[in-house]
């Protein structure tokens, strides 16, 4: 888990560091896996760092990637500001409202779960057999990556 203020530069480096670490465990920046995780991180970050921001309070990013799944996690530290479980595009002339309907679009599964401050938002993706592939031959040791980014085995 890593933590980011909660503010469009967190929101930046968040992304960032998701598609640096991704990059890390063989999901290539250029591959439909990296683009839909970064949309992703994006997203639930913006949301973190706007709807979920409390004054002086970070939010958190948690990527774990599993043989089959590669797991996306933000939290941040207002929990009476719950998404909706299934979101509605907004009306098209809205300038805002479309990150969670891109989120249920892109991931397998989605959702929030509750925690002792705030909440997490949560989503999925598949990794599919070439995704599989790729991550398992081209994964870097775990060694190389820093404790606040997880790669687990189910």
């Amino acid at each position: 888990m890593q933590r980011f203020s909660a503010t469009p530069r967190g929101a930046r480096l968040a992304r960032r560091l998701a598609r640096y670490h991704l990059d890390g465990w063989g999901v290539a920046y250029d591959s439909e896996l990296s683009d839909a995780a970064e949309a992703i991180v994006a997203e639930l970050a913006a949301n973190a760092a706007t709807h979920g921001r409390v004054e002086g309070r970070d939010f958190e990013l948690a990527l774990t990637l599993y043989e089959d799944t590669l797991r996306i996690e933000v939290a941040d530290t207002r929990s009476e500001r719950t998404p909706s479980e299934t979101p509605e595009p907004p009306a098209p002339d809205e300038e805002s409202g479309r990150g969670l309907v891109i989120v249920a679009a892109l991931a397998a599964e989605w959702g929030v779960t509750g925690r002792a401050v705030g909440k997490t938002v949560w989503a999925q993706l598949a990794l599919g057999e070439a995704g599989r592939s790729t991550v398992a031959a081209r994964a870097r040791p775990a060694a190389a990556m820093p404790a606040a980014i997880q790669k687990a085995s189910r």
